[in-house]
């Protein structure tokens, strides 16, 4: 997608497993959900007797190695990757947390954001996870460690994502079904919105907030952009959901032209479905570079001037005098998506049209997604 596409704030997983150390499952796992957060990574283990971390800035295969590996023990441990909508991109800020409290220390990563925080934090400080779910505002999954209990929670209104797998005896609880996959678990189901799992070396136990969870509203950003396109969202794999949005968009917004094109990666299906519905042949028109990131140098004048041309490369034989559909997932601000059209525009294309596979984005969220303002 863009440049400037939305960013969503963390992947959580966690994993309790009787039959070994866990911590390589959470390091795969992780790898799984990179694409939620690059800023910071970090595990927590539990061998019972104490919680013991690791956690830095940067990409997972940056933050471990196989000596810090090997320093967290134990066969239950959660993990976390970050993008930081709220608080600085910090160290201290890299998750899981530790804390300490009445009830021993625990371990937790989130998924989110809670916009009253700032009001509940003291009057909380003494209930259960159960309780303060009444009075939380936001979107948020989470997962949590004790010394020997696993714990998922997923928002009342299960505006983020959390699943649930099983791995001979193991269970394991994620952001996404894709991160099973990596480890060679199955996907059991997705976590009820208001839903608290508790995994012990006995078992599952759950329970539902309240009656009002049954008012699913899942982030819609889940089917459009976030999620892993392997992924099974609201009971659908995101793939699939992306072509037929490509399909609805060729019967809305038909146009006659040579070829389909999409902005990689996130727009691919929906320009597969957009070209499979319209009978005009899909193929690759752009190449992205899947080793642009997060730099650690400061852009000169230059590289500024040169923007999506280092995300981006044209084929230009491919699409040179042709009538082409470009479709994205998304338009926020749409500063690459002129960018883009330029970019092909200078490659010789006779003609553009441009089609979107989301409705159009017309607010804010608060939800953590760090979104335009209403301004932008």
């Amino acid at each position: 997608m863009a440049i400037e596409s939305p960013k969503e704030e963390c992947g959580v997983f966690g994993i309790l497993n009787p039959q070994e150390q866990v911590a390589e499952s959470i390091y795969l796992g992780l790898f799984a959900l990179q694409h939620r957060g690059q800023e910071s990574a970090g595990i927590s283990t539990s061998d019972h007797l104490k919680i013991s971390k690791k956690a830095g800035l940067g990409l997972i295969a940056n933050v471990f190695d196989q000596f810090q590996m090997e320093d967290l023990k134990g066969d239950l441990g959660i993990g976390h990757t970050r993008y930081s909508t709220t608080g600085r991109d910090s160290e201290e800020n890299s998750q899981p947390l530790i804390v300490s409290g009445i009830n021993g220390e625990i371990s937790f990563g989130h998924n989110g954001n809670v916009i009253n925080s700032g009001e509940l934090k003291e009057s909380l400080e003494q209930f259960d996870i159960t309780y303060c779910m009444r009075s939380i505002k936001g979107a948020y999954s989470l997962v949590f460690m004790t010394k020997d209990e696993l714990i998922g929670v997923r928002d009342p209104l299960g505006i983020r994502p959390l699943c649930l797998g099983k791995m001979n005896d193991a269970w394991i609880l994620a952001s996404e079904s894709s991160a099973l996959a990596h480890i060679g678990a199955e996907f059991v189901r997705e976590i009820e919105n208001g839903e608290t799992i508790v995994i012990t070396k006995d078992g599952v136990e759950s329970s539902i907030f309240s009656s009002k969870s049954k008012n699913h509203k899942m982030c819609i950003f889940e089917q459009i952009y976030f999620s892993r396109p392997d992924s099974i969202i609201n009971g659908q794999l995101a793939y699939e959901s992306r072509v037929r949005m490509g399909e609805s968009l060729a019967e809305e917004h038909p146009i006659d032209a040579d070829i389909v094109i999409g902005v990689p990666d996130s727009a691919i299906p929906a320009a597969i479905g957009y070209a499979n519905k319209s009978g005009i042949s899909y193929t690759e028109g752009l190449i992205r570079n899947r080793y642009v990131g997060r730099t650690f140098i400061s852009p000169n004048q230059r590289l500024r001037e040169l923007g999506v041309r280092t995300k981006f490369n044209v084929l230009k034989d491919v699409i040179k005098d042709k009538k082409i559909i470009l479709v994205d997932d998304s338009i926020v601000r749409g500063t690459t998506t002129s960018r883009v059209i330029e970019l092909l525009k200078d490659s010789g294309a006779a003609e553009i049209h441009m089609r979107v596979s989301s409705p159009p984005i017309t607010s804010p969220c608060y939800f953590g997604v760090d979104k335009a303002s209403t301004t932008e």
